[in-house]
């Protein structure tokens, strides 16, 4: 034995294990300058089965939480300034804020996020928040330490919709309503069920998705979609937001895994709020605003991130988890409907110890958008709400507090005059 703990001393630190996936990020980090933004992570992203990083969640410093500083004046949140600063005026609906905000209090959720977008400028309605286990937290909207679960199949659907794929192919499947393995990606006489991606969507089929992306995606693929819908990329904001980081293996089962929503991908709900209100632009990305801009100031211009056609498919894609999908009983709900939504659900647990991560991310009306949301909850093994039921109260509440747009027609008696 001392023999051997001399060797190991005169060795060095050299001999210990590589962590290959670490090493290969860093190799490739070298040559990240020469790539797309968001191509490759800008820091190591954690294994989410061996060390979930919600496990690290740390508050947001009141100094940089421009919500927890905001005081009331008539009916807008204003953050005062210094000296030399002026004051910042917030996009936050005072009404909608604390109504969200009642409704995580009332049901006692362990950690709740709520975030409301007008999809059109990227101004911030609600960035709602509670954690009944730590009710001191501050910045659950804004940091990227949950899972993001089936939501990333929304960049897989757009990755796969622009190699050509439409909402009405099918595939075939056996099993993985939540587990996969690689014999399901092969077809066989197995293969009893058939769903178009359009439905796969809505009722956030795994197998289904995991096949299209082993049959019609490269890594690269997916990576250049992800990158392009802000993962792995700083989103710029008034106060900090965490990068939503993605790790997107190269090729194989664990590619197709990934594709399907189990990979090592995390999310924040101001970015997955910011995915929807993506869709609901028609593929046109338009960063989160939280103080009203000065009259003199433009806003900046949407980037197209989608085609038109990629776009308009993916809504018909998310139309299906309301009407046909994980959704649609919590929209059915009598007396809480909301005409014309569209969205995406995701669940994912974590074992030891547990936690039931749930999500809801979209936006209604779906032809002509006002509202886009996301919803997280993170749950212990008993719970009261969802994700999908905060969703729904965040699109209802927010529809409510935003009036619809006055169409102006000519009078009837005007027909034919000049």
């Amino acid at each position: 034995m001392a023999g051997a703990e001399a060797t190991s001393a005169a060795q060095g630190p050299d001999t210990r294990p590589v962590d290959a996936r670490a090493l290969a990020e860093a190799l490739a980090a070298k040559d990240a300058a020469a790539l797309e933004p968001g191509m490759v992570p800008p820091m190591p992203v954690p294994s989410r089965e061996k060390a979930p990083p919600f496990g690290k969640l740390q508050g947001l410093p009141r100094a940089q939480d421009l919500v927890a500083r905001a005081k009331l004046e008539g009916n807008k949140l204003v953050v005062k300034g210094g000296k030399s600063a002026p004051d910042q005026v917030l996009t936050i609906d005072p009404g909608l804020q604390a109504s969200l905000t009642k409704i995580m209090q009332n049901y006692q959720v362990p950690y709740g996020a709520a975030v409301v977008l007008e999809p059109s400028t990227g101004r911030v309605l609600a960035m709602a928040e509670h954690s009944e286990a730590k009710p001191e937290l501050r910045g659950l909207a804004v940091r990227a330490v949950y899972p993001a679960a089936s939501i990333f199949k929304i960049v897989t659907g757009s990755a796969l919709m622009e190699a050509g794929v439409s909402p009405e192919t099918e595939a075939c499947f056996h099993g993985g309503k939540r587990r996969l393995n690689e014999r399901q990606l092969e077809d066989t006489e197995r293969d009893g069920a058939c769903y178009s991606l359009a439905l796969a969507m809505g009722k956030s089929a795994n197998v289904i998705f995991a096949k299209m992306t082993s049959k019609h995606l490269s890594a690269d693929a997916l990576k250049r979609m992800a990158a392009r819908l802000r993962f792995n990329r700083e989103i710029p904001f008034a106060q900090p937001l965490d990068v939503s980081l993605a790790y997107i293996p190269e090729d194989g089962f664990a590619l197709a895994n990934t594709g399907a929503g189990f990979g090592d991908v995390y999310l924040s709900p101001l970015h997955g709020a910011l995915l929807a209100a993506m869709a609901a632009n028609e593929g046109r990305w338009v960063d989160p605003v939280l103080v009203e801009p000065e009259p003199f100031m433009p806003l900046p211009e949407p980037e197209p991130v989608l085609t038109p056609t990629a776009a308009h498919g993916l809504t018909k894609m998310l139309e299906e988890t309301v009407t046909h999908g994980t959704a649609r009983g919590v929209f059915r709900e009598r007396g809480f409907q909301v005409k014309d939504a569209v969205g995406k659900t995701g669940t994912l647990a974590d074992r030891e110890p547990f936690r039931d991560y749930s999500w809801f991310v979209g936006f209604a009306p779906k032809d002509h958008p006002r509202v886009a949301v996301a919803a997280l909850i993170v749950n212990d093994p008993k719970w009261r709400i969802r994700g999908s039921y905060l969703g729904r109260e965040a699109l209802r509440l927010a529809l409510e507090r935003i009036p619809a747009p006055v169409e102006v027609t000519a009078p009837a008696g005007a027909a034919g005059k000049h």
